[in-house]
């Protein structure tokens, strides 16, 4: 039997009865706040061991209440919840000391092993040491963003590579999943971040080329060769290095980087005196280095040097969690960027970007929203400018009794103010092989949203369902 006391602090009814009622069933005892003042004034009533904190509230900012919760109490144990999460805010948390983090649409099960570990790891000292460099720094449009597993996993490994100021690290993933991002957030949030970050592309610089850049040259090191030019490394010193495409470097290069690493130390070309190397390495590849390891492309020797620290960063088709974020994140960003005042996206546009594979990752999701909002007219992005019917295959089709739905939902020149429904003789057309009758549920639910700019209050009004009713709807079907 559980004695812990939890408090659940979240803004959305439904989301408070989902997460109490079953930790109430596992013996937890537990209150719930629906603002930020509710909870303090909870806090002194209550007294939690726990507290599960949405991350925006109405009243504050769920980061400035954890700072406060962590400063009247450094034992409270805190994990924040939230339906958008990115590295800063999750990195953030962990800084102002949060205990866990968990995205939403959740798993119950996921978060009740998450409670359970937790508690069991409550009289561990925090190990949350974040350096005090301020964070504002961070471009706003360069940053990595996900509320999936998968991604607050890849964030919790930046914060502890970030922590291991000398170690090299290597960044696995396809190319458009956001490595130069990782790196530079593993420089950011590091004790090097006042520092310079130097960024050279291994595949687009010729090989001759490519230890000049690093190293630098002495003057007379080659026929061009007018006067003493410092490379990266130099350049560099005291900050971070970030290989980019370190799979595509040359097989002879691959030897004089690893004796850099090794020995800290490294000549310019045409030089006879060692410069001594303060600065961290960060490498990253869309390539197999393993399997080209056991074909002799890659060196074993440098791919476990550079393998000390290992992020690999999931492609996006195997994260779909994270696909209406960085969607809407996206549309915010081009708005703004051509000044555009379009209001929202479409939910089939949304449910279409759900079911696509997306092959080039968050840049090619990126590059198919811009070019959505610059074509777009009215003032919601819509699918017909997504451009995503050139991957065939990738898209789940609409079942056969959609378009009769589309019909009776979607305003068009004969639309219902000219023709008004009759809903006692509402009949919709059925395929002979029949249909799940959740499919008919889904799709009008879709399309009563895509009707209503995504506006759920008038949305449920025109289904004749009351706000709640159709969120659990929408949760039944995945679509929040």
């Amino acid at each position: 039997m559980n004695t812990e006391r939890i408090l659940i602090v979240d803004d959305e009814r439904l989301i408070r009865w989902s997460l109490s009622h079953p930790l109430i069933k596992r013996g937890y005892i537990v209150e719930t706040a629906k603002s930020g003042a509710e909870a303090q004034e909870k806090i002194s009533s209550f007294n939690p061991q726990m507290i599960l904190l949405d991350i925006r509230l109405p009243d504050i900012n769920g980061l400035e209440l954890l700072k406060r919760f962590k400063r009247e109490d450094k034992n409270l144990i805190v994990i924040m919840i939230t339906a958008y999460a990115d590295v800063n805010s999750t990195i953030e948390a962990f800084k102002f000391g949060a205990d866990d983090y968990v995205g939403k649409p959740f798993n119950i099960e996921a978060v009740t092993q998450v409670i359970e570990q937790t508690f069991a790891k409550k009289k561990l000292k925090d190990k949350t040491d974040e350096c005090s460099h301020s964070i504002d720094q961070q471009i706003d449009e360069d940053r990595l963003i996900g509320n999936s597993p998968e991604m607050i996993d890849v964030f919790k490994i930046i914060k502890r590579c970030a922590e291991t100021n000398d170690k090299t690290v290597l960044i696995l993933g396809e190319s458009g999943t956001g490595k130069e991002l990782a790196a530079k957030a593993v420089h950011l949030y590091s004790q090097r971040s006042e520092m310079p970050f130097f960024e050279i592309n291994c595949a687009a610089i010729p090989d001759h080329l490519l230890e000049n850049e690093l190293f630098g040259h002495e003057k007379g090191a080659y026929t061009d060769a007018g006067k003493r030019q410092k490379g990266i490394f130099e350049l560099a010193d005291g900050g971070t290095v970030f290989l980019d495409e370190i799979g595509d470097m040359p097989f002879p290069m691959q030897g004089k980087i690893l004796k850099a690493i090794e020995n800290k130390r490294y000549r310019r070309l045409g030089g006879y005196q060692d410069i001594d190397i303060n600065v961290r390495i960060i490498a990253a590849t869309n390539r197999d280095l393993k399997d080209m390891v056991n074909k002799g492309e890659f060196r074993i020797d440098l791919y476990y040097r550079l393998n000390v620290m290992t992020i690999n960063i999931p492609p996006l088709r195997e994260r779909k969690a994270d696909i209406t974020h960085l969607a809407r994140y996206f549309f915010d960003l081009s708005n703004k960027e051509y000044n555009r005042n379009m209001e929202d996206i479409s939910t089939t546009a949304l449910d279409l970007m759900l079911a696509y594979s997306w092959p080039g990752n968050v840049r090619e999701l990126r590059n198919s929203i811009e070019r959505a909002v610059i074509l777009e007219d009215g003032q919601t992005l819509t699918s017909r400018n997504l451009n995503l019917s050139s991957n065939p295959g990738t898209v789940s089709r609409q079942p056969e009794s959609a378009t009769n739905l589309n019909n009776l939902l979607h305003d068009n020149d004969n639309s219902r103010e000219n023709h008004p429904v009759n809903y006692d003789k509402l009949q919709i057309n059925l395929p002979h092989s029949g249909i799940a009758f959740e499919e008919i549920e889904k799709n009008i639910i879709l399309q009563s949203l895509e009707k209503h700019a995504d506006n759920q209050t008038k949305a449920a009004r025109f289904l004749h369902l009351s706000r709640d009713t159709l969120r659990y709807r929408m949760k039944k079907f995945g679509l929040i």
